[in-house]
């Protein structure tokens, strides 16, 4: 039995946005499969007198020529959840997370005085599910107590004759769709993993609209909410950013290890300071490195507790979400240093 407070059909999630009333619903894109993504953003769009796209200014020496930003201005966060449509922690947490914006309560009822207090001081900009398609091919609403292999079956499908489509094997072909027999929850309708899509050239229509929102706004902090089994929640490392973005994630890594520990939540502290060893191959650039590079936001992958029917730690849906709120509140203190 899913959680009342666990909100993370597609219709719920229209049933959030339809709830709105202090931030503004926006359209971002159509899905390969033809669904509605969209999004709610909160406090007014800042002019920060661009001339040049993020890239060229770091060229002319200065990303002002980008972005001319000040004390004054209010730091603008971007939050995506479902890139995986199948990862439905980052989905629930982000639609309680409106509730909270709007509320000041999520869906339990919980306060977050912080959070409501502070939120008018940032431009938020929230997505509850980038990948519609993969959260439609999911046939249940939590994966709470699903047992290892069907989770690998709803996650990354089945190859042509039947067997599983593992991890890390799924990137093995991309797009995946004509190679697989059921198409997992990883993927669009096209069969392409927005995590691994070609940034220089996306095959992907929703990737192409994540980045011209993140080209479009300069976040100064953007987050993609995964699901990753049942592992204590953490940041993965992120490949090809320059050191001073890497050394500032790694601040805020230590910031994130101290709340965790203040909150009882397990937390796995990894050194988000990555040396290239020269071994080939590197691991290339992903979706995460991909944002910073088109808008110079500070960008992570957070990694949930799943809560399967798997090894330990296995993490309920309260502590799923209470730890998820913890990460929203940190990155709210971090913004405003």
């Amino acid at each position: 039995m899913v959680d009342s407070f666990w909100k993370s059909k597609l219709t719920e999630i229209n049933e959030v946005f339809s709830s709105v009333k202090k931030g503004t619903v926006k359209k971002l894109a159509i899905s390969a499969g033809g669904r509605e993504i969209r999004y709610v953003e909160y406090g007014e769009k800042e002019d920060f007198g661009r001339k040049a796209n993020y890239m060229s200014a770091c060229g002319a020496g200065s990303p002002i020529h980008y972005a001319n930003k000040s004390d004054a201005n209010k730091p603008v966060l971007l939050i995506v959840g479902g890139i995986h449509g199948g990862e439905l922690e980052g989905i629930a947490a982000v639609t309680n997370l409106i509730q909270v914006l709007e509320t000041g309560e999520d869906f339990r009822g919980k306060k977050y005085d912080y959070l409501y207090e502070h939120a008018d001081r940032f431009r938020l900009l929230v997505i509850p599910c980038m990948n519609p398609d993969g959260r439609a091919r999911l046939p249940i609403d939590t994966l709470i107590d699903v047992p290892e292999e069907k989770f690998v079956y709803y996650m990354q499908g089945t190859w042509k004759d039947g067997t599983l489509c593992r991890w890390p094997d799924c990137k093995a072909v991309h797009p995946i769709k004509e190679a697989s027999g059921f198409l997992g929850s990883y993927f669009n309708d096209d069969g392409v993993n927005m995590m691994h899509d070609n940034f220089f050239n996306p095959m992907a229509r929703e990737t192409s609209a994540l980045l011209g929102l993140a080209d479009e706004e300069a976040p100064d902090f953007t987050v993609l909410l995964h699901g990753g089994a049942n592992y204590n929640v953490h940041m993965p490392q992120i490949y090809h950013l320059p050191l001073w973005a890497m050394e500032r994630m790694e601040a805020f890594n230590q910031q994130l290890d101290a709340a965790y520990a203040r909150a009882g939540i397990p937390y796995t502290n990894i050194k988000q300071i990555v040396d290239d060893t020269g071994k080939y191959p590197f691991p290339a650039i992903n979706l995460t490195s991909a944002i910073h590079h088109v808008s110079g936001s500070l960008s992570f992958t957070f990694e949930s507790n799943m809560g399967l029917d798997a090894p330990e730690p296995k993490f309920s849906p309260d502590q799923i979400l209470d730890s998820h709120f913890v990460l929203f509140e940190e990155m709210f203190r971090y913004s405003m240093k």
